[in-house]
């Protein structure tokens, strides 16, 4: 079978999508070297640049998702969506895959669509503790379905799940650099506390509000901050940084490229609450404030950050409540040892080790069922 392992993996659209999909298909060639390995992305989305980089081959497809303010566009969405399905049937019986994985987005509707109508075992891994539409959808047609959150059988039916929490970055785990030598690489001092700033890749306007609005307040508490402000971002608070000569506690830059160093450095988070962010709280045992990003579908970041918060292993401040509580709050937190004990002993506790690796085992076999028939 080493030789005829053909597995294809699709979704995508943001790097939570994106980065469990690529440890996914790390572990199957871990397991497997000789596994043939396609990815099905979203023409124009990251995993188009993503996926290549991390050494794999991608399709993509001319999918996207409905405009709710206008109607009218969605006549040019139903032919894109007719024309993916058409080119991923395409891709299914060139490629000849014995087994499908869809980790969310909008690529793996048709591509799990398509495969489960040509007798493919589909597999969808849900990252949220919400459910998505597209995998609520898929779940009809799955054989397996890998989440991270107990409970999730008010989604999906019961006899297919897997508890197999959410595959992180293997990079994070590696990291062997001490918190000290991490606070020096950002040029602060290893004696103060500090805390990451992190709103994903293209930054969070309200997080660096919630900065910018507390500039003061910063330099007189003796922390110090880590600040990824985005790329979309950083020019103008750049400007406003330079204009003020007495914050030298904050390092701000466009984005982390080592968050594994990051981490380490950091005393407190403050992150969004996506679901691949969180499961690498988990797994690093981190302190963190989540605030839940109200621009996404079911509001699954709320459900997200509200799962951590029954069980005292993170704190959670709304979007809208941010620019006026976030940075005091951080800096109570943050200032409180006993406090970032408990969140930290709390969180590391929900981690799931091997998540990667137990989902390609369950890929690998559906897989051997396609093969034995």
């Amino acid at each position: 079978m080493e030789k005829e392992l053909r597995i294809i993996i699709s979704g995508g659209g943001t790097g939570g999508h994106i980065f469990p999909a690529v440890s996914i298909a790390n572990a199957i060639r871990e397991q497997h070297p000789t596994a043939q390995i396609l990815f099905v992305g979203a023409e124009g989305r990251m995993e188009m640049q993503r996926v290549p980089e991390a050494g794999y081959d991608i399709k993509g497809l001319p999918i996207c998702g409905f405009d709710r303010k206008n109607l009218l566009k969605n006549f040019r969405v139903l032919y894109k969506i007719w024309k993916s399905q058409r080119m991923a049937k395409n891709i299914i019986r060139e490629f000849r895959p014995m087994a499908a994985v869809g980790v969310g987005g909008y690529a793996s509707g048709p591509t799990l669509n398509t495969c489960a109508k040509m007798g493919i075992p589909c597999l969808i891994q849900e990252q949220n503790s919400y459910a998505g539409v597209t995998n609520k959808l898929l779940a009809k047609k799955a054989q397996k379905i890998c989440v991270a959150y107990e409970g999730m059988e008010r989604f999906f039916p019961k006899e297919k799940i897997v508890l197999t929490g959410n595959p992180v970055r293997q990079s994070l785990l590696d990291t062997t650099i001490s918190r000290e030598e991490a606070i020096r690489t950002f040029g602060l001092d290893a004696n103060k506390k500090t805390i990451l700033i992190v709103g994903g890749s293209l930054g969070a306007k309200t997080l660096n509000e919630s900065v910018l609005h507390n500039l003061d307040l910063i330099k007189e508490s003796g922390v110090q901050v880590i600040w990824q402000t985005g790329k979309f971002y950083y020019e103008a608070i750049e400007q406003t940084l330079k204009d003020r000569t007495d914050l030298s506690m904050i390092q701000a830059m466009p984005f982390i490229s080592d968050m594994g160093v990051a981490y380490k450095a950091a005393d407190l988070v403050i992150s969004r609450a996506g679901a691949s962010s969180i499961s690498e709280f988990c797994l690093i045992g981190k302190a963190v404030i989540l605030v839940p990003s109200p621009n996404v579908a079911e509001d699954h970041q709320t459900k997200n950050a509200q799962a951590l918060v029954r069980k005292d292993a993170a704190i959670m401040v709304k979007d809208a409540d941010a620019p006026q509580h976030l940075i005091s709050e951080a800096l109570q937190t943050v200032g409180d040892d006993n406090k970032l004990a408990r969140l930290k002993a709390n969180i590391v506790q929900l981690g799931m080790k091997d998540s990667a690796a137990i989902i390609a085992q369950e890929v690998v076999k559906l897989a051997q069922q396609t093969q034995t028939r």
